[in-house]
């Protein structure tokens, strides 16, 4: 008797504002916990609903659903019964929550303290040295010079009419006379099924496929019947934001397609096409495909401490993003490639406000593929990393530490952004979607554990070699002794 007992929950719940006594088998499964819920408020058991105690905390509903008493009882919110607005206030709140844990691990207050003190220890730096203003003026324009140098040696973005020129401190596009088009592919249903997961393989696809796929989304999704889109205003768009991606490693039209196709599955995944609208669709797949474009390849700290062109316009706030948001918009402006144009006045301000938190989940979501998916992307993000510290020894700039080449491996990389970013940002998303647990997180703590595997075996060829070194120290002392007699 005592060992049934002890394998039972008892929980309290709170239905049209009497408390019932639930009682169920710790041995119960997620569903069916959800079909008892369910039942107990009068509910279909396939309804989707959340629980939420006193406060308005959201509750797991699984086996370790903590027990509360008659005085504190949980409460169902469902689609069915609960008011638009309350729902969207648990959204709201879960949001928020992902916010907080991504403001946490990034240490952005820490970070611009950081970065403002080295500033300061530069400036005093080059006063105590007693540079003349002619000087530095001179090594300004100098190291302008190499940096122009070096960005045309690198590879420039792909030539097209649309592009962005910088002339001074003004951005402006050179408006496209002739819209090249692009093959029209059809896809597969084997494809189209495999575009909606995780899991898609993003490394086998050319240009022209990714273009077609992103413009298969927008069809799919509703997005061109709701904002009444021209279909070749959509394609002249699309060729637009491919050709003002840059060639860097990383932050390319590849990984705009890679970001964008993830926000597709997750939209499929978490079954936001029943609680978002076709505008908010559409603006979380264009706030994707945007997200980066025109990416320098060195990020906000570069950018500030070099007191680029972007950091000077933007005053050191957020330089790239705002930079990204404002070639976006400079394409829209171009009435071949406004896909909004046929939007309203107002319908068109409530798309400036884009959604960055869901957009951040799926920018940094690399981990969640598959290894062999998942791999290359790391390197291509520190071969970026790695370009950007030699320029900083070069330009005698503070170098960012986990970008130094000497002293970075991909397992050392990986750990603890993983760790304390990206499995406390998704499980915080999993509390909303539980369905992201399994393609989502799980493959998040597989990656986790092939990473600390990885940092033992390097510890322990480390160690290895160091007691090598040891040995041979030792013989060579022995051997001069030796010697000497």
């Amino acid at each position: 008797m005592g060992s049934a007992a002890s394998a039972q929950k008892t929980i309290y719940l709170e239905v049209d504002g009497k408390v019932q006594k639930i009682v169920f088998s710790q041995q119960s499964s997620s569903s069916d916990i959800k079909q008892i819920l369910c039942t107990s408020a009068g509910l279909p058991w396939q309804t989707p609903i959340i629980l939420v105690d006193s406060r308005g905390t959201l509750i797991a509903t699984d086996p370790t659903i903590p027990g509360n008493s008659k005085y504190s009882p949980y409460r169902i919110i469902c689609e069915d019964l609960s008011p638009r607005p309350e729902k969207e206030d648990v959204f709201h709140k879960l949001m928020t929550q992902v916010a907080e844990e991504f403001t946490r691990a990034f240490r952005i207050s820490d970070l611009k303290r950081e970065v403002n003190e080295r500033i300061t220890a530069l400036e005093r730096r080059v006063e105590a040295e007693g540079q003349k203003a002619t000087d530095i003026e001179k090594c300004k324009l100098e190291l302008r010079n190499l940096r122009d140098e070096i960005e045309e040696r690198s590879g420039s973005r792909l030539s097209c009419s649309c592009k962005y020129n910088r002339s001074g401190d003004i951005i402006r596009i050179n408006p496209r006379k002739d819209v090249h088009s692009y093959p029209k592919y059809t896809l597969s249903p084997e494809t189209i099924e495999t575009l909606k997961k995780p899991t898609f393989d993003v490394w086998h696809w050319e240009y022209n496929e990714m273009l077609s796929c992103l413009e298969f989304m927008y069809h799919d999704l509703g997005i061109v019947q709701e904002f009444n889109m021209n279909p070749i205003t959509l394609k002249c768009w699309l060729l637009c934001i491919q050709e003002n991606y840059r060639t860097n490693p990383f932050h390319n039209f590849r990984h705009c397609f890679c970001v964008t196709q993830m926000m597709y599955g997750m939209i499929h995944l978490c079954e936001l096409q029943g609680r978002l609208s076709i505008l908010e669709l559409g603006i979380l797949m264009t706030a994707a495909v945007c997200h980066d474009l025109d990416h320098p390849g060195y990020n906000n700290t570069y950018q500030i401490n070099a007191h680029t062109e972007l950091a000077i316009r933007y005053n050191d706030i957020s330089p790239l993003e705002n930079h990204h948001c404002a070639v976006a918009f400079q394409i829209l402006a171009q009435p071949e490639s406004n896909i909004f144009s046929n939007i309203s006045l107002e319908l068109f301000k409530q798309i400036r406000q884009l959604q960055m938190m869901m957009i951040k989940c799926c920018d940094i979501s690399n981990e969640v593929r598959p290894t062999e998916v998942a791999e290359p992307w790391v390197d291509c993000l520190l071969e970026e990393y790695f370009m950007q510290s030699d320029r900083e020894k070069l330009e005698g700039l503070p170098v960012t530490p986990f970008m130094d080449r000497d002293k970075v491996t991909k397992p050392k990389a990986q750990i603890g952004f993983i760790k304390f970013v990206l499995i406390p940002m998704f499980e915080t998303v999993m509390k909303l979607f539980p369905q992201i647990e399994e393609v989502m997180v799980r493959p998040l703590q597989e990656a986790r554990d092939h990473y600390e595997e990885l940092i033992q075996l390097e510890e322990a060829m480390a160690e290895v070699q160091q007691k090598k070194a040891e040995i041979l120290s030792g013989g060579g002392k022995v051997k001069r002794n030796v010697e000497s007699l």
